[in-house]
């Protein structure tokens, strides 16, 4: 096992890797920016290294700052939490270089899977069921108005390099298509520095369902079965649970078991999570595979009974995978709600400081967020103020839970997203287990 690991990221994040460490007995080094230095993640962490100004790109995503930091402590080994450097392969490749354990795939797995594209030819190679669509990226708007006829309208465009939802467009008809195409090369090349496109059949009315895997680098992966991740706004999560309650068991060990095929596979080393389009009829459609730990791991946590970065650590230091994929089993019901600093009608970003902060409690609940009472939510990093967590033996139990959690939650001085995530709890469409990707813009506005 690492005797000191880096983690290269803030929030609450880096204070759950923190803790996962401290209690396999692994000293710990938390980095942070001039406007982080009053954050619990540098307090309670082993070391701290200062790595630059407020700017993320002169801090938390400044290669040669992180490195510098690691070589200063004398770490075994990096964790790069979710965000920032998680998906960056240049960033994984010199922590290798340079004698640091990046703690998550492959440098050549993140590169193929952050190249959407590319990674659906790879998945569809490996059995993997995908959307129709264009073969890889297209070169051109005929090219791409052409399969889009063929396959038929309506389809989304899509950036290759994509994420977030970012370069992504639903082009109707015809006439809509080409100004759809043309927006969303143009903000895939400003987001991300290419303007790789491919095209899909849009599958209406989803559902967003991920598969937890995890891989040990030498041909042997695990599911840790699924997520439902439909509640969302502009393709960000808002609301996770874990298990889906529209699925039938026959398709959940069929998701289950392509996606282990796959990264069995790819040779796949640590957490991943492979996304999947699920219409009506329970037909499922590869989406993307973020190679990272992701902000809902906790709902799967919660149902399984496994620490996802204990295991990521295990795995890093190059310990077996003895655990049997009969051995995972689904023990109860886990809703994660996102709780940010955004005006919870407009979506508007509200930083500032906390001047009341009482968490909720008691059996089935779960706090993860590195606020307190005076800390100052900063403008320029993510809204995020906590996750809350709540699970129970039913969905029904798990809902109950969560709206007794967000009525005990206080945070006074600023504004956050309780409220929505109040009304969403006591929405008859939630409560039925009737969700869409479509829901918040149906129900909310």
């Amino acid at each position: 096992m690492f005797e000191k690991v880096l983690v290269a990221n803030r929030g609450e994040i880096a204070l759950r890797v923190l803790r996962a460490c401290k209690e396999l007995g692994i000293k710990t080094v938390a980095v942070y920016s001039e406007a982080d230095k009053e954050s619990l993640h540098v307090a309670f962490a082993d070391e701290a290294v200062c790595i630059g100004p407020y700017q993320s790109a002169k801090s938390y995503l400044d290669i040669k700052s992180i490195i510098a930091a690691a070589e200063i402590a004398n770490v075994d080994a990096i964790h790069p939490g979710y965000g920032f450097m998680a998906e960056n392969a240049s960033f994984a490749k010199i922590c290798e270089e340079c004698g640091f354990k990046f703690i998550g795939p492959k440098a050549e797995h993140i590169d193929l899977m952050g190249n959407k594209s590319r990674a659906k030819d790879v998945m569809k190679n490996f059995g993997v069921p995908t959307v129709p669509g264009s073969d890889g990226a297209v070169a051109s708007a005929d090219e791409a108005l052409k399969i889009a006829k063929e396959i038929g309208f309506p389809v989304m465009i899509k950036a290759s390099a994509g994420g977030g939802g970012k370069g992504m467009r639903v082009a109707l008809n015809e006439m809509s298509f080409l100004n759809s195409f043309q927006l969303a090369r143009s903000e895939s090349l400003n987001a991300f520095g290419s303007d790789e496109i491919y095209i899909e059949k849009f599958i209406e009315n989803p559902r967003h369902i991920e598969i937890q895997v995890f891989g040990d680098g030498k041909g042997k992966g695990l599911h840790f079965f699924e997520r439902e991740c439909s509640i969302q706004r502009r393709h960000q999560k808002l609301l996770e649970e874990a298990p889906s309650s529209a699925i039938s068991e026959a398709t959940r060990n069929k998701m289950g078991e392509i996606s282990v095929a796959a990264i069995e596979s790819l040779g796949y080393e640590n957490a991943g999570t492979i996304e999947y389009l699920v219409d009506d009829k329970e037909n499922f459609y590869f989406m993307e595979m973020n190679t990272r730990i992701q902000v809902e791991h906790p709902v799967t946590e919660m149902i399984t009974g496994y620490d996802l970065v204990v295991l990521q650590l295990r795995i890093a230091a190059g310990e077996p995978l003895t655990i049997k994929q009969e051995d995972i089993k689904i023990i109860g019901h886990a809703i994660e709600c996102r709780i940010n600093a955004e005006d919870p009608e407009t979506f508007r970003p509200c930083p500032g400081k906390i001047e009341g902060y009482i968490v909720p409690g008691g059996f089935g609940v779960r706090v993860d967020s590195n606020c307190y009472q005076g800390y100052t939510v900063l403008p320029y990093y993510d809204s995020m103020i906590a996750k809350l967590i709540t699970f129970g033996k039913t969905r029904e139990m798990a809902i109950a839970r969560m709206r007794r959690a967000l009525d005990e939650y206080v945070i006074d001085g600023i504004k956050s997203t309780i409220p929505l995530h109040e009304r969403i709890l006591e929405h008859h469409a939630f409560i039925k287990g009737d969700i869409t990707t479509a829901f918040i813009e149906k129900y909310f506005g």
